[in-house]
C-alpha cells in the first residue's frame, strides 16, 4: 500500500529551529548551527518529505534552506504574512514556535506553495546591499528632521552625523556599482532597464535585487507580486473602490519616485498620466496606473531583451510568453 506523502514545517529562529511533520505530532528541536543543521538533514533524507516549508526570518532560515535544497529536498521560504493568515484561517490564535511548526507543516500540506530556486549568495549580497541603502536614506532623513527643530547645542553633532551617513551612503553606491558590474548577466540587465527614460541606477538596483522575477511573468502576475495591481471590493450590490494592496513595498516604493521622473521625461508615461488626469482620476490613481504601465514595458524588455522604444504599442508588449 502506498504511503501517504509527508510534509515538514521547519520554525526557525536565531539560535534553533523546530520541526514539525504533517503525519505526526512529533516536534523535534535542533540548534541552528552546523551540527544541528547536519542532523536536521539526516533526519529529513529518513523522511523523505514531499515539500518542506519554512518562513522568511531576516536571514536565519537562509543556512537551513541551503543545506536542505543541497540534499536534493524541495523547500519553500514561505511569506510570514500568508503563512500567519493561514493559521488564523484554521481558527489558531496562539503563536509558540511548536504550533508554529506544526502550522507551516499543515501549509506545506493544504497549500503547496511553489517550489523556487533559492537566491545565491551574490543575489544575497546585492539583496543586502540595496537594503542597507535604504535603511542609510532613511537615517538621513530623520537626522534633517531632528536639525531643523535641534537646539544649539546638539545642532553640531547632528551635522557631522549627516556628513558621515552621506558618505557611507556614497560608499554603498560604488559597492552596488562594483557587484552588478561583477556579473554580465546584471550589468546588462541594468543598463537595459536605463534606456527607459526615467528609470535611473536606484531602480534598475531595486529591480534586479528584489524582483528576480522581472522578465519571467505576464504582466498582470508581475503587477500583483510587486502590489500595483488594483483588486476589486465588491459585494452584492455594494461596488466599492479599486486597492492595491501587498506586495514588495522596496520594489513599489522605488517605482513611486521613478515615476515622478517618467512622467517628465518619458513622452509614454507622461501623455497616459495627462490623459488620466484630464478623465478626472485624482492624482495619486494616475500615478499608480503609471507605476503598473512602466513596470509592464520594463518587464517586457526584460523578457524579450529588447532596449526601450516609444513606438512599440503597449498591447505587443504585453504578449504573454508562457512561464
Amino acid at each position: 500500500m502506498e504511503m501517504p506523502p509527508v510534509f515538514v514545517g521547519i520554525d526557525v529562529g536565531k539560535a534553533q529551529v523546530d520541526v514539525a511533520r504533517s503525519d505526526s505530532d512529533e516536534v523535534w528541536t535542533l540548534g541552528n548551527d552546523e551540527e544541528g543543521l547536519q542532523e536536521l538533514v539526516g533526519r529529513l533524507k529518513t523522511i523523505a518529505p514531499e515539500l518542506v516549508v519554512m518562513e522568511a526570518t531576516g536571514g536565519f532560515e537562509f543556512p537551513a534552506a541551503a543545506a536542505i535544497a543541497a540534499a536534493d529536498i524541495q523547500v519553500v521560504i514561505a511569506n510570514p504574512r500568508h503563512c500567519r493568515d493561514f493559521a488564523k484561517s484554521t481558527g489558531q490564535l496562539a503563536k509558540t514556535d511548536t504550533i508554529d511548526a506544526r502550522g507551516l507543516a499543515l501549509f506545506a500540506e493544504r497549500v503547496r506553495p511553489q517550489v523556487r530556486d533559492l537566491p545565491s549568495e551574490e543575489a544575497r549580497a546585492l539583496e543586502a546591499l540595496v537594503s542597507r541603502r535604504r535603511q542609510v536614506i532613511e537615517m538621513i532623513t530623520a537626522e534633517k528632521n531632528r536639525l531643523g527643530f535641534a537646539l544649539k547645542p546638539v545642532q553640531k553633532g547632528i551635522q557631522k552625523h549627516i556628513k558621515w551617513l552621506e558618505r557611507q551612503l556614497s560608499d554603498i553606491d560604488s559597492d552596488l556599482d562594483t557587484t552588478i558590474r561583477k556579473s554580465s548577466i546584471w550589468a546588462a540587465k541594468s543598463d537595459l532597464l536605463q534606456t527607459v527614460p526615467g528609470v535611473g541606477p536606484n531602480l534598475s538596483r531595486v529591480l534586479i535585487a528584489e524582483l528576480p522575477e522581472l522578465g519571467q511573468l505576464s504582466h498582470k502576475q508581475i503587477a500583483a507580486l510587486v502590489g500595483v495591481a488594483p483588486y476589486s471590493r465588491d459585494s452584492g450590490v455594494f461596488r466599492g473602490k479599486r486597492m492595491i494592496w501587498g506586495g514588495r513595498a522596496p520594489v513599489r516604493s522605488a517605482l513611486y519616485l521613478s515615476v515622478w521622473s517618467a512622467a517628465k521625461w518619458n513622452p509614454v508615461i507622461r501623455m497616459f498620466y495627462q490623459r488620466l488626469r484630464a478623465k478626472g482620476k485624482p492624482a495619486k490613481v494616475a500615478q499608480v496606473a503609471c507605476m503598473r504601465k512602466l513596470l509592464t514595458i520594463l518587464n517586457a524588455m526584460v523578457r524579450d531583451s529588447r532596449e526601450w522604444d516609444p513606438s512599440v504599442p503597449l498591447d505587443q508588449l504585453r504578449l504573454q510568453h508562457s512561464c
